[in-house]
């Protein structure tokens, strides 16, 4: 037996729970911020609204859930560009029995870096991961990377591949092994069409109904984050949306987007609407089963270990560092000292953390900001926060606790259709009239931070239109595109977006920006 020496032991377990843990979703607590690769940014969940699921009859319809992760990517970044961690277990986990815990299905994905030689085994290795240029000799095989394996993927220097396992209860089904994630946007040298080759990227299981897709996408989350978090300093006050249009889904009137211009990395996972109802039956407006509930984790081994030979070994169960449901909950919700702390914590434990949605410290804010501009909070307990964001609807509170269940879940009722990419709205079921939308799952370009704002800050707050004056994601990829469905079907073809930054089409996140063509350039 060989004799192991422990170089690094990093217990998380108790490292989270006795140390400030960074949150998940942009930063939003201490201690998952130093762990990108395992700091959930956004998580979405929502009936897919390509063309196909559009046009399909409401019992065969899909629905797609996503996780990002490593926020605020710039796309020159290189040469060690952005990768999943081989040692976090990525998962999607789904309630659909309405009692908050969430673990009747998981959606498990894990992943693979290999070091892959020029020209194939006994080749030489390379410095950078990515390798391709028209202006190398047609005899090398690396004029550019046009496939993730096989010819044309020699280019491919470090390549990550995965596995895709459904558990139900204690049933495991691999449902996919061996896919290859789609690497970083390097640039046009190195991935002659890039979007082509994301295409490849996208696996169907013609027996499940199941498609994936893991790898780079440009970043959909959109907010004026320096105003925000300089105690609120918003650039107009009180934060008013009130001049002619400013309100509208294509207008950002004064705020400036954080994420304009960068990436993320992307785990997405459509799913046949009846593989996930509690009774194998389709979803409808009178059925029991049309609600679930969805969370994102991330966990990583108890310890770790290097071999003799320097190889890495895990020892222990992985534990959960962080998670996410509704969005910017740990952010402006859960007080500093707790934040790391309830990334440990499992969604259907939320009752511990009760007394934050009763007296939110954000409304405390808002009111010092701005009450003196006429603007009034609601008076707490906030009983309609926790009704929102712990219950499924028609769950009553525990008088003014929340009571059994409580729990932190991203709720969506499969029964109500999807609004076309043209037709969504901003403010989703919330504030705009679009039962598709926030707090009815949600989507990538829902503006969850107006939503949040107004939600948070009450009737006064909603009747001034509050926001941050960013509106919609400017600039996307590819916007204004419609070649029609296939993404990546046609050679050249984009991925259609409309012209206010909505991906029309799975993975429903446009093409990330290149590196090579610099900031603000496709």
């Amino acid at each position: 037996m060989n004799r192991m020496s422990i170089v690094v032991a990093t217990l998380l377990a108790a490292f989270a729970a006795e140390q400030p843990a960074l949150a998940a979703s942009h930063r939003e607590a201490p201690l998952i911020a130093q762990d990108p690769t395992a700091d959930l940014t956004d998580v979405y969940a929502f009936v897919s609204y390509d063309q196909d699921n559009l046009a399909r009859d409401p019992k065969d319809r899909k629905l797609t859930l996503i996780m990002n992760v490593i926020p605020g990517q710039h796309p020159s970044d290189g040469p060690n560009y952005f990768n999943f961690a081989d040692d976090v277990v990525y998962r999607m986990h789904v309630d659909n029995n309405r009692n908050g815990r969430a673990q009747d299905i998981v959606y498990e994905f894990r992943f693979k870096t290999e070091n892959r030689p020029i020209g194939g085994p006994g080749g030489l290795t390379s410095p950078v991961p990515y390798l391709g240029n028209p202006a190398i000799p047609a005899a090398v095989p690396l004029q550019g990377i046009t496939a993730l394996d096989g010819p044309g993927s020699e280019g491919l220097t470090r390549r990550q591949s995965y596995s895709v396992t459904e558990v139900r209860g204690n049933r495991r089904t691999r449902l996919f092994s061996g896919l290859v994630a789609v690497p970083s946007n390097a640039g046009s040298a190195t991935f002659p069409d890039y979007e082509a080759l994301a295409a490849q990227g996208i696996y169907s299981d013609p027996d499940s109904g199941i498609r994936v897709f893991a790898g780079q996408r440009a970043e959909t989350f959109y907010i004026d984050l320096g105003a925000t978090f300089d105690t609120l300093n918003f650039r107009r006050s009180p934060p008013l949306l009130n001049g002619s249009g400013e309100d509208n889904d294509d207008v950002n009137p004064f705020g400036i987007n954080r994420f304009a211009n960068t990436n993320v990395s992307t785990i997405a996972i459509e799913i046949p609407i009846v593989r996930l109802t509690r009774d194998g039956k389709p979803a409808t407006t009178d059925s029991d089963n049309k609600y679930i509930g969805v969370y994102a984790s991330t966990s990583r081994p108890k310890l770790r270990v290097l071999r003799d030979d320097n190889l890495p070994f895990e020892i222990g169960e992985s534990v959960q560092v962080a998670r996410l449901a509704n969005p910017l909950v740990n952010e402006l919700i859960i007080n500093t000292p707790r934040k790391d702390y309830w990334n440990t914590q499992y969604p259907y434990t939320e009752a511990q953390f009760q007394s934050f949605y009763q007296a939110p410290v954000i409304q405390t804010a808002l009111d010092l900001v701005f009450g003196g501009f006429g603007v009034k909070t609601p008076p707490t307990p906030r009983t309609d926060l926790m009704q929102v964001l712990l219950k499924y609807p028609g769950q009553k509170l525990d008088g003014q606790n929340c009571g059994s269940p409580c729990s932190d879940l991203l709720r969506l009722d499969l029964s109500v259709p999807p609004t076309a990419p043209e037709s969504q709205s901003r403010l989703g079921a919330a504030l705009g009239g679009d039962a598709a939308g926030f707090p009815n799952g949600r989507r990538p370009n829902d503006d969850v931070t107006d939503i949040a704002v107004r939600v948070v800050g009450g009737p006064d707050y909603i009747k001034v239109q509050a926001g941050d004056g960013v509106n919609f994601l400017d600039g996307a990829p590819g916007s204004s595109t419609s070649d029609g469905p296939g993404y990546g079907s046609v050679a050249g073809n984009r991925l259609d977006v409309t012209s206010n930054g909505i991906a029309k089409e799975f993975p429903f996140l446009p093409t990330p920006y290149s590196g090579r063509a610099g900031v603000g350039n496709y």
